[in-house]
């Protein structure tokens, strides 16, 4: 498994792996990381960052959270994640995770989706309409790519708080674009 930061986490993933043991749900590799499943359908993800350990829910938007506990990464529409830093933190809240798992489990049995939005409904960065009308290749280029690959690109674009940050961006990934790659796809190169 080729989970990020997996040695520094190793305590707190099997803290966690503790408490979901206890639902039924299948645990799989995706993505390198431990998932679960419940019939078939994703419902958590176990994640290591550099400065914490999450617990990653795939349709956390959907989820109460009356704690207040889940928090939205980047621009991600539906999932959301519990984040922690110590083992002693997963054992002391315990009982509340088993209950946004709970919820999390009767979410994705009953087939609630987050209804995702069109890549029409995201604002397209006025760094990008410039660089389309001094480079029309680029705007083809970009037209040409997936719904999903054009919403990856928006949301990598506009995620950048200074104007120049954002034009650097869209210069760095206009040959991936052209190349009609997504923004976190692999060049297949190993």
């Amino acid at each position: 498994m080729k989970m990020a930061y997996r040695e520094r986490w190793e305590a707190e993933i099997a803290a966690m792996r503790r408490i979901l043991a206890g639902f039924g749900m299948k645990e799989e590799c995706k993505w390198g990381k431990p998932t679960y499943t419940a019939d078939g359908g994703n419902v958590v993800i176990l994640q290591g960052f550099k400065e914490y350990f999450g617990l990653g829910f795939f349709q956390g938007a959907l989820l109460k959270d009356p704690k207040k506990l889940l928090a939205q990464l980047g621009q991600t529409q539906a999932g959301r994640v519990m984040k922690f830093t110590s083992a002693q933190e997963i054992a002391a809240k315990a009982a509340m995770i088993k209950a946004y798992v709970r919820e999390a489990i009767a979410v994705e049995r009953a087939g609630l989706r987050v209804e995702k939005r069109k890549t029409a409904d995201f604002p397209v960065p006025e760094e990008l309409t410039s660089a389309f009308k001094r480079h029309p290749e680029l705007k083809a280029a970009f037209k040409a790519l997936t719904p999903g690959r054009q919403r990856g690109y928006l949301y990598y674009f506009a995620g950048a708080k200074q104007p120049d940050t954002r034009r650097a961006r869209i210069e760095k990934c206009a040959a991936r674009i052209f190349a009609g790659r997504g923004f976190l796809e692999r060049t297949g190169k190993r």
